[in-house]
């Protein structure tokens, strides 16, 4: 099908795109990468009277080291993130997970901003963003706030920006020498996550000194598997440890029943994947 007809605008720097989406227009979209908005459009499922277009803003892209942290723009690709070696070195959790996000085409065009603002519960990048205690930057007619990633994502496809905001950056705290896995289960190449599990650990010799856990479509936000981190903190890389802990990675999620599966095959996909996980992730 072909769009409704919509004014376009596409500003030049964040103080103008801001200005856009103060104006009076009946509905406003953002356009990033466009791989979920412009689907959606062409289905005639939205269908503003002003798209406002913040791919010419180069202060939205790039990736940058700022001592303890990761700065990433939000308009950087999922193709950037996932080739980075800044990434790779003190956020391995997320270039892994960057890098099974659909096709080639996509990863190219998309953009991490686009999807953590699309807030998809099968969508492959807000579970290791939470697992990571990222930060997200958000630029308004008030100035800038920022908003953890916890209380970010607030239900499905809807998040703590408001309407006349958008998102700047994620700032996410190193976790350099951490090992980190993103484990997906799909039925075919490219389809949405039915179940994935994000998991970085941090060894200490043979011991896991922290772990961190998000998990995927569990939920219509991601959800942080607290039981898992916890019943991990200690124990050794090996399997069985492993396994022990991923018993309660279910534990509190409310996974949706479609086509691909009911509730109780998404918990137990949870429990195997959540091992499989932090298995690879610590190495073992």
């Amino acid at each position: 099908m072909i769009p409704a007809s919509f004014d376009y605008t596409a500003p030049q720097s964040v103080a103008d795109a801001i200005a856009a989406l103060g104006s009076d227009s009946d509905e406003i979209k953002v356009l990033a990468g466009g791989q979920s908005l412009i689907p959606v459009l062409r289905l005639r499922l939205a269908a503003p009277t002003l798209l406002v277009d913040i791919g010419r803003i180069h202060d939205l892209c790039g990736i940058s080291d700022d001592g303890d942290t990761l700065v990433i723009g939000a308009m950087t690709t999922h193709a950037e993130v996932a080739a980075s070696d800044l990434v790779k070195e003190h956020a391995g959790l997320l270039a892994k997970a960057s890098e099974t996000v659909a096709d080639p085409q996509v990863r190219h065009r998309g953009t991490l901003g686009g999807a953590l603002v699309h807030a998809d519960p099968a969508g492959d990048l807000p579970a290791p963003i939470l697992a990571l205690d990222a930060e997200l930057v958000i630029a308004g007619a008030d100035g800038e706030r920022t908003v953890a990633a916890g209380d970010f994502f607030e239900d499905m496809f809807t998040t703590a920006l408001g309407e006349n905001e958008i998102l700047t950056k994620i700032r996410i705290p190193k976790h350099t020498g951490w090992g980190a896995h993103y484990e997906k289960f799909t039925r075919v190449a490219q389809q949405w996550s039915i179940v994935a599990v994000a998991a970085t650990v941090k060894l200490d010799g043979d011991s896991i000194s922290q772990a961190k856990v998000g998990l995927t479509n569990m939920g219509s936000t991601p959800i942080r598997a607290s039981a898992v981190e916890q019943a991990l903190l200690g124990q050794s890389a090996s399997g069985d440890a492993a396994k022990a802990a991923a018993a309660a990675a279910a534990d509190g999620t409310s996974p949706p029943t479609d086509t691909n599966g009911d509730q109780d095959y998404r918990r137990h996909l949870a429990t195997v994947l959540t091992r499989r996980a932090v298995r690879a992730a610590a190495g073992s």
